[in-house]
């Protein structure tokens, strides 16, 4: 019985350890510059990019073709920016927490499209050398 409860905290706790780890690598990852070339092909006017533009920010991602192959990578960013947005409308003394958290996704979102982008020019570049 003891060991049954000592493991069951022992998976609730790894749990929120990778979701805070999932979540700092996130944090840290929004920190990086995003290009002028994605704010333009997002229709950003703003130097920063903010929750609102999440959905343009979606759609230059949907147009960028992946050579990697990593689709699925950005279905937990896309779930967690839509149950922030949730918690932020549902609760309104956690607003201010909800935008900055959907703010971060945002630029995580800006930063991932520009490494897109800059991959698939280094493809291209290396195509026309061949």
């Amino acid at each position: 019985m003891i060991a049954s409860i000592l493991f069951c905290i022992s998976i609730v706790t790894l749990g929120q350890f990778a979701i805070y780890y999932w979540r700092a690598t996130i944090a840290n990852i929004s920190t990086q510059q995003v290009s002028d070339r994605v704010r333009i092909a997002a229709g950003i006017p703003t130097p920063s990019v903010r929750s609102r533009d999440f959905r343009a920010i979606l759609n230059v991602l949907e147009l960028t073709p992946t050579l990697k192959g990593d689709a699925d990578g950005y279905r937990a960013v896309r779930a967690y920016y839509l149950v922030v947005e949730k918690i932020g409308r549902l609760i309104p003394a956690v607003t201010e927490w909800a935008e900055g958290e959907m703010d971060m996704c945002s630029r995580y979102m800006a930063v991932l499209v520009d490494q897109r982008l800059d991959r698939n020019m280094e493809c291209a570049t290396r195509l026309r050398g061949i």
